[in-house]
C-alpha cells in the first residue's frame, strides 16, 4: 500500500494525519502529496516507504475543490481562523451577487500568477511566511505561478449556511449540489455574510484562500474562505479515499496509475540498468514512468530529443 488516499477531516493538520498514519502503519516513512489546511477537508494523498519520492511528481498535479466564499469581511488568515475584519458591505441579494460574480470570474481564467496568502508556507529570506505573520510582521510575498482551469459558480445566498452542503460528481468530474448523496461539514461561520459556492480546478501552487481574497477585491470588498473540500488531487478522487483513522489493512492505490504518466514497460535487464542509474536511448518523448516486467516502478524519466533524464529511480 505505497499510495494511500485518505479523507482528511476538519481539524487536524496534514502533519497530524501523517503522524497518525506512521503509528497505524508502524513505519516512519510516511509523507503526503499536497497540504490541506486544518479548516479544509477532502483528498490527502499519503505516500509510504520508498514511494515518498513520488511527492515531487504528485504535488505538481491539478487539484479540484468545492469552495465557499463569504463577502463583506476578511481575516488575517483569509479563512475562518479569524478574527473577522469588516470590509465594505455587499448587496445580500443572491441574484445581484451572482451577476457580479459571473462578471468577475472570467478574468481569473487568464491569470498566470498569484500573490500567496501571508499565512502560508512560502518562504521569504529563509523564513516561512506564516511564522513571520504570527510575530506580527506583514510578509511581502511576490506573485508566484498559479492558474485556474475551471471555475463554476454553484450558488449564492445571504449567508453561507444557506448554500448547499451535499453533492455528487457529474459526468465531467465536477461536483454539483445533490441533496441525496454526499454531505460535507464546514467550520462554524464567524458571521452571517453574503456568500457563494464554487467548484474550482486549479494548477499546483494556487491558493484557494487567495482566490477568495482576490475575488473580494474584484467586488470592491473583503472576503474570506468559509469552507473548502478537495475533491480531486491529480488522478485521485474522493471515491478512492479511506478514513484517516482506518489505515490498517487499506489497499491503497496503484502508484503507476496515480502518476498518470505514459507507461514504458522495460525488459528485465533494461529495468535493472535503469535502477542502477543508467540512461537508455528512449523510444518515447516527454515524461514517463518506466516499469519492470512485473509492473513495478523502476524510474520516472523524461525524454527530449532522443536523450533521457532520470528524475528518480526505485532500487529493487
Amino acid at each position: 500500500m505505497p499510495v494511500i488516499p485518505v479523507f482528511k477531516p476538519l481539524g487536524p493538520t496534514s502533519h497530524d494525519v501523517v503522524a497518525s498514519a506512521r503509528r497505524q502503519l508502524r513505519t516512519r516513512k510516511v509523507g503526503h502529496a499536497g497540504t490541506l489546511d486544518p479548516l479544509a477537508s477532502g483528498v490527502l494523498v499519503l505516500l509510504t516507504e520508498e514511494h515518498t519520492r513520488l511527492s515531487k511528481f504528485l504535488t505538481g498535479s491539478e487539484k479540484s475543490y468545492l469552495a465557499w466564499v463569504s463577502f463583506g469581511a476578511t481575516t488575517e488568515t483569509l479563512d475562518l481562523e479569524g478574527p473577522l475584519v469588516p470590509a465594505a458591505p455587499v448587496d445580500p441579494d443572491p441574484a445581484s451577487l451572482a451577476d457580479r460574480l459571473e462578471a468577475a470570474l472570467p478574468a481569473f481564467l487568464s491569470l498566470s500568477e498569484q500573490a500567496p496568502p501571508g499565512y502560508s508556507a512560502v518562504k521569504r529570506d529563509g523564513v516561512k511566511s506564516y511564522e513571520a505573520a504570527r510575530r506580527g510582521e506583514v510578509p511581502d510575498l511576490p506573485p508566484r505561478p498559479a492558474g485556474y482551469s475551471r471555475i463554476v459558480l454553484l450558488g449564492t445566498a445571504e449567508r453561507a449556511a444557506d448554500l448547499p452542503a451535499s453533492f455528487s460528481p457529474d459526468h465531467s468530474g465536477a461536483w454539483r449540489p445533490d441533496p441525496h448523496v454526499l454531505a460535507f461539514e464546514r467550520p462554524p461561520d464567524l458571521a452571517e455574510l453574503p456568500s457563494a459556492l464554487f467548484f474550482l480546478t486549479v494548477q499546483a501552487g494556487t491558493y484557494v484562500r487567495a482566490f477568495a481574497r482576490d475575488l473580494g477585491a474584484a467586488l470592491g470588498t473583503g472576503a474570506h474562505l468559509s469552507g473548502l473540500v478537495r475533491t480531486q488531487a491529480g488522478r485521485i478522487g474522493l471515491a478512492q479515499t479511506v478514513e484517516a483513522d482506518a489505515l490498517e489493512g487499506a489497499l491503497g492505490t496503484d502508484p503507476v496509475a496515480a502518476l498518470g504518466l505514459q507507461v514504458i514497460r522495460l525488459e528485465g535487464p533494461l529495468a535493472e540498468r535503469v535502477r542502477q542509474g543508467q540512461r537508455l536511448h528512449p523510444d518515447f518523448e516527454g515524461m514517463a514512468v518506466l516499469t519492470d516486467p512485473d509492473g513495478q516502478i523502476a524510474a520516472v524519466a523524461e525524454a527530449v530529443g532522443g536523450r533521457m533524464k532520470l528524475h528518480s529511480v526505485w532500487p529493487r
